[in-house]
Order: C-alpha cells, then sequence, then structure tokens
C-alpha cells in the first residue's frame, strides 16, 4: 500500500471555459459574487485578457498571478462548484500482469482511496509498454461504462457501483462478464501501447453515479459534508467537478510510478466527461494536455444558444 499527500498549488487554464466568463469585480471572495440574476449582460463573447474591473491582461506574470485566479473562482462559483482541497490517498496495487498484448504491454489495477473516512473507492486501470527503456508519456482517461469494457481481459474486475443502463452488458444497473471487451474498440490500447504511451483509466460511477435528478446521496459527496450537513450547498461541488477531482486524485499515484513521464500526463474524456477533462486540466498544472471529445454547451461550445446541457444543468 502506498500512501501519499499532495497540495500543490494549481496553475493551469484552459482557454475552452472562457465563454462562462462574465465581467464582475475584482474581489474573489464567494459572497461578493452577485447573484446569478443580478449579473450583467453582455450579449457578446467577453475578452479573456481584461480583468474584471476592465483592466487589460498585458504580461504572462499578470495571468498567471491575477486573471488565472479570477477565472478559476469563477468557473466554481457560478458553474461547476467549489472542489475540496486535495487529500492524501491511499494506493493498492491488483491484478498485475507482464502478458497483455502478446507480452508488450503490462497491466494492473489500483485502488485508490481518498477523502474522509468512507469514501468510495475508484479503481484505477493502468496500462503501460512493457519494454520501454525510459518513462513514458500517459493519457488519463474517464470511461462511461468501466474498465472491463476497454479491454477483452477476463482478469480486469467488473465495477461494483452502480452501471449505467445503456452500457454493454448492464443487467438491472449492475455489469455482467457480458460486456468485457465491447469498448475496445472506442478506446483502441494497444494502438497506444505500439506508439509508446501509457493509458489510465477509471469509471466515472465509481466516483459519482450518473443517475438522472441531481441525486447526491451515493458517490463521494455526502462524505465531504460539513458536520450536521444533510446535503450539497448552493456551491459545493457537483458531479463534473468530482468526477474531474478524482482525475487529481489518480495523478497523485501516477506521480509515483517510475514507468510514467509524469511531466507529459494528458487527460481525455466524451461528452460530460469532456467537460470533466476541461476542469481537471483547468484548476491542476501536472496536466500538460487536456483533450476534450465533444464536450458541448459550457465545455467547449460558449453556454449560450439552446443547444446542449444549460449551465444550471
Amino acid at each position: 500500500m502506498l500512501t501519499l499527500r499532495t497540495g500543490r498549488l494549481t496553475r493551469v487554464f484552459t482557454l475552452f471555459t472562457f465563454a462562462v466568463v462574465a465581467m464582475l469585480g475584482t474581489s474573489l471572495q464567494a459572497a461578493d459574487f452577485p447573484p446569478v440574476d443580478q449579473l450583467p449582460s453582455n450579449p457578446e463573447l467577453p475578452d479573456p485578457l481584461v480583468m474584471f474591473d476592465g483592466t487589460p491582461v498585458t504580461s504572462k506574470s499578470q495571468w498567471i498571478n491575477e486573471r488565472r485566479p479570477e477565472l478559476k473562482a469563477l468557473i466554481q462559483h457560478y458553474m461547476y462548484g467549489y472542489l475540496p482541497q486535495p487529500t492524501t490517498i491511499s494506493a493498492t496495487v491488483h491484478r498485475e500482469s507482464n502478458e497483455l498484448f502478446g507480452g508488450k504491454a503490462t497491466r494492473k489495477e489500483v485502488t485508490i482511496q481518498f477523502g474522509p473516512k468512507g469514501t468510495p473507492p475508484f479503481s484505477l486501470l493502468v496500462v503501460l509498454p512493457r519494454n520501454a527503456k525510459k518513462p513514458v508519456p500517459c493519457f488519463v482517461g474517464l470511461n462511461f461504462c468501466g474498465n472491463h469494457t476497454t479491454l477483452d481481459d477476463p482478469a480486469i474486475a467488473l465495477p461494483e457501483s452502480w452501471y449505467r443502463g445503456r452500457c454493454p452488458g448492464c443487467e438491472d444497473f449492475r455489469a455482467t462478464d457480458a460486456g468485457r471487451g465491447k469498448e475496445s474498440h472506442v478506446w483502441n490500447i494497444e494502438m497506444i501501447i505500439d506508439r509508446g504511451y501509457g493509458v489510465a483509466m477509471f469509471y466515472y460511477g465509481d466516483v459519482d453515479p450518473d443517475k438522472d435528478g441531481g441525486d447526491f446521496t451515493d458517490g463521494v459527496h455526502p462524505h465531504f459534508f460539513k458536520p450536521g450537513q444533510t446535503e450539497p450547498g448552493k456551491h459545493d461541488w457537483g458531479a463534473v467537478a468530482a468526477w474531474a477531482y478524482a482525475v487529481h486524485r489518480a495523478i497523485d499515484y501516477l506521480e509515483t510510478d517510475k514507468n510514467i513521464d509524469s511531466k507529459r500526463i494528458g487527460v481525455v474524456g466524451h461528452s460530460r466527461l469532456g467537460k470533466a477533462t476541461i476542469l481537471a486540466a483547468a484548476l491542476d498544472e501536472r496536466i500538460a494536455l487536456a483533450i476534450p471529445l465533444q464536450a458541448g454547451c459550457g465545455g467547449t461550445a460558449p453556454s449560450r444558444g439552446k443547444v446542449g446541457e444549460p449551465v444550471e444543468r
């Protein structure tokens, strides 16, 4: 078992989230942000290189130290909720093998435990080139249907949490062996290995089950409530933020793997997991590249118009 502690300042913001920017005051205190119905109307997309008070951003240091913190506070306050501070994680390695793809790759599953006592863990599937001569870059991915669907490998554990109904092999919202390998064509892990990269991924339902109706009674959220709290606060983190937070905790572990180049970690996700990919990269300097696939309104597309998920959703 490996125990890690993290506490780095975050330094990365992606351009994709600029569509939610509004012209506000200079304070970063949540109490100073106006209610939504009092925000000034701005029919045009705002300029990301202009501060809340109208001051133009003219230097790298001004961007890093002034503008970026404004934007990070803004997207959390009005859209995704505030992520908790990083927590200690513990990582337990299971089911290791050196024989994947005819011996070209190694495979292991890592149970990542984080947060207050009782917080459900998630299972990180890590696949790396076997005979690489130096640490390899690694893609971190979130999947909709479980690690077992990404490889036709009977040794990979099935998710034990709620399972998405439209996923292959789902029976009564539980994963079954019938889904094994059914999405291997989506992830193309062998091709990634052949190109010299590694892959680390987890099932998003392990972190927060993606049920309709905003159900926060399961998953990680209740375990982060303050004493006496029974439901999320108005600006507490939502589902997308929880998935992004789990990406950060996965990277906590990957930084300890001597076979991974921790300076070259990219994150990838599709649709609402594309939104989680963007948010994870925006709030963690360790992520060198974000690849959001069709992340939609509020993700790779502006939060304006009539198509896609609105900010409220």
